[in-house]
């Protein structure tokens, strides 16, 4: 039985590439919120995010982070590792830079969200216990396969984190 997870990206340069990942069917991930439906949402303000946010994270066992060269330090990213990290779920990144777009282009290399999070009363960056995994591979295709079979066994591995941390 796949895992049921939430996905975290930045939506207008990477929904292209985080469809992709969704679309694999590999993990169960929570239904896509359009551009009409987040501007309802933001427009409520940040409470009203956060509750959305909330919502989304309910029942799910892991946030799946697809990074992409804008993704480290935007504020509800941010927010929902920090929220899914707290509520005990497994939390992973996979960097999605090598997938192409809508455009038929790759994208530079962002840098790994958890790096600038600290979690607990460590001290220590979300960085040093939580993995950000770069497929090998430089074309689109082999990126994505490459994604596709490992995905649901670095899921169990980050709930596995989450479990002993």
């Amino acid at each position: 039985m796949a895992r049921r997870t939430f996905y975290s990206f930045h939506y207008k340069p990477d929904n292209w590439r985080a469809s992709q990942v969704r679309n694999m069917g590999v993990v169960d991930g929570n239904r896509p919120c359009s551009d009409n439906d987040w501007e309802t949402i933001t427009k409520g303000g940040d409470e009203k995010i956060k509750k959305w946010i909330a919502e989304q994270l309910d029942g799910k066992s892991c946030v799946i982070v697809l990074i992409g060269t804008n993704t480290a330090g935007r504020k509800w990213i941010n927010y929902e590792i920090v929220k899914g990290w707290d509520d005990g779920k497994g939390v992973v990144g996979v960097y999605v830079h090598n997938l192409l777009n809508s455009e038929q282009k790759q994208a530079i290399k962002g840098a790994n969200p958890f790096a600038s999070i600290r979690y607990g009363n460590t001290g220590k960056m979300l960085s040093s216990v939580v993995k950000a995994y770069d497929p090998p591979y430089t074309t689109s295709t082999t990126v994505y396969d490459h994604i596709k079979k490992n995905l649901a066994t670095w899921v169990e591995e980050a709930i596995n984190i989450r479990s002993n941390a």
